[in-house]
């Protein structure tokens, strides 16, 4: 379908508001999502449904997001992931995600205003946790069951967590994940959001 264009190839960067209050985290980029296009859930099924729900939500310019200079702005909004390559089989490896880990730390301390983070499935979430262990000595690992529209309030003025499947085709097309859900954990975030706004 993509044979003619020339695919981006590399590690994507992240993408949206460096003051954003919501983080987003993924699983990696799509074989011809974004890895074709350079831009985070770019060009392919599990965008639309993301950036139209972001859209809806007030979280992004548009609904749309075909390709990086599409004009899409997201608005208190940033989303990465826990893998910066396409894995092969859409499966990654333990050592793969230790190796992209020390960059999701870095942008953790980056985002200094991120009030909120939504992990997009259990590897999302897993990854999550696992870069912020340093400051969860007082929790177990088992106190936090990946559960989607589930959330977490975390110790040391950590951003509270939430969790959703992964807008994937597998969980779209099957039901398992409905834009109506997806939407309900988006405006639970933002009511979130709206209490723990910093008062002036």
């Amino acid at each position: 379908m993509f044979r003619n264009e020339e695919y981006w190839g590399r590690p994507v960067p992240s993408f949206g508001d460096p003051a954003a209050r919501l983080l987003i985290l993924g699983l990696a980029p799509a074989a011809h999502g974004a890895n074709r296009t350079g831009r985070m859930f770019t060009g392919d099924r599990s965008g639309e449904f993301l950036y139209r729900a972001l859209f809806k939500a007030g979280f992004a310019s548009q609904p749309d997001s075909l390709r990086p200079d599409d004009g899409l702005r997201l608005r208190g909004c940033y989303i990465t992931s826990s893998l910066r390559c396409a894995p092969p089989q859409n499966k990654p490896t333990r050592e793969e995600l230790l190796n992209c880990r020390p960059y999701l730390a870095r942008e953790l301390e980056l985002l200094e205003s991120v009030r909120a983070v939504l992990a997009l499935g259990r590897i999302a979430f897993d990854s999550y946790l696992a870069t912020i262990r340093p400051w969860l000595s007082e929790m177990r690992r088992s106190d936090f069951r990946f559960v989607h529209g589930a959330s977490y309030d975390l110790p040391s003025r950590l951003p509270r967590l939430f969790a959703s499947y992964h807008p994937s085709q597998q969980n779209t097309q099957t039901g398992r994940l409905t834009a109506e859900m997806f939407q309900i954990v988006l405006e639970t975030i933002r009511r979130h959001l709206v209490r723990d706004r910093p008062s002036s």
